[in-house]
């Protein structure tokens, strides 16, 4: 083993203990300099904040710089592929929402503002940081990869519809009054473009460059293994960076933080664990298997928190539930991935 794969192997081997040190380390630095989350925002353009971009795009780079292209259309005509796709639309378009929905009624009927929040993320599907989670739990890349791009059109499609759906007339449904919301599709096209479309297209170009001008075997020998360490120094640059920004708010205020960590929790394991157990069900392997189930639980915290902030400002309570939100989703998902390579240990025979 040469000293760059023992890297890596001791950077993924106690990867659970690098997330919960840079949590640490952020929610540290935006309590003790609360001016701290005021310069990261001016980095800032619209609502998109830059450094969370930097650290997002280039996090989810190197796991599709590994997806192989130019093999997808074999992958989607192969046996199970019409499964993959209903059950993902299914999951992620109808369950999900409906039960991210009907948790926040359970959780948070007394609290609207802290509701809307979890509504808004439960809706905006993960087209992000599940690319980073499937790759950790050993999930089908090119599965991943197909799914989050149709997650992509579906959420530019039908979001603004669902919001209008799920706020406004639902709720009105059961407390007599809804909140109206103006989403506009540019927003949530322009998300999808920065956070899929940046790193999704940099992975496919370097894919196929260096595939004609230094062959396979130097790019799945040389350049992955480089270039795999980088996505998860970049996934803990950004929880760091993310965890700042509310740091101040998660100490000062940690009842609204587990109010807000109730309905998420469980949604998330709901999600994965009804997944997973479809997708065994359905006698996928645990490639496929462990993709459907990520894709499935994870949500768009980047879509969400822009949208809560447009629509109900920057300092509104339903803007803070969708930036806690990936506070409570990272670590509950790097548990998830450990408890996958368990499933696989424990149930799946594959050579």
């Amino acid at each position: 083993m040469t000293a760059k794969s023992s890297r890596l192997s001791f950077l993924t081997r106690f990867l659970t203990v690098w997330i919960f040190a840079a949590m640490v380390v952020g929610v540290t630095a935006g309590y003790a300099y609360p001016g701290l989350s005021d310069l990261i925002d001016s980095f800032s353009v619209g609502t998109t904040s830059i450094p969370i971009a930097i650290g997002l795009i280039w996090m989810m780079y190197p796991p599709l710089a590994r997806v192989r292209y130019e093999d997808l259309g074999k992958i989607v005509g192969a046996r199970g592929s019409k499964t993959m796709l209903s059950a993902s639309l299914v999951l992620n378009w109808v369950v999900g929402p409906l039960l991210m929905f009907a948790l926040a009624w359970v959780f948070l009927a007394g609290f609207p503002h802290l509701r809307i929040g979890v509504i808004v993320i439960g809706l905006a599907r993960c087209i992000a940081m599940v690319i980073v989670w499937n790759n950790l739990a050993d999930g089908d890349s090119e599965w991943a990869a197909i799914l989050v791009a149709l997650n992509s059109v579906f959420q530019i499609a039908f979001y603004s519809v669902l919001a209008y759906f799920y706020v406004t007339l639902a709720s009105s449904w059961i407390s007599g009054q809804g909140t109206v919301v103006n989403i506009s599709l540019l927003e949530v096209a322009q998300s999808v473009a920065v956070y899929l479309g940046i790193p999704f297209f940099g992975g496919m170009a370097t894919r196929f460059f260096f595939l004609r001008t230094k062959g396979k075997a130097w790019y799945e020998g040389v350049l992955i293994p480089r270039l795999a360490p980088t996505s998860l120094v970049a996934l803990l640059f950004t929880i760091v960076v993310m965890f700042s920004l509310k740091g101040e708010y998660i100490v000062s205020l940690p009842l609204d933080v587990v109010m807000v960590a109730a309905p998420l929790l469980v949604y998330f394991v709901i999600m994965f664990f009804t997944s997973f157990g479809l997708g065994v069900y359905s006698k996928l392997d645990y490639g496929r298997t462990v993709t459907l189930g990520f894709t499935a639980a994870s949500n768009n915290f980047e879509l969400a928190i822009a949208v809560a902030v447009s629509v109900f400002g920057l300092s509104s309570q339903e803007a803070f539930t969708t930036v806690i939100g990936p506070l409570i989703e990272v670590p509950v998902m790097i548990s998830l991935v450990n408890v996958a390579l368990w499933l696989r240990k424990r149930y799946f025979h594959e050579t």
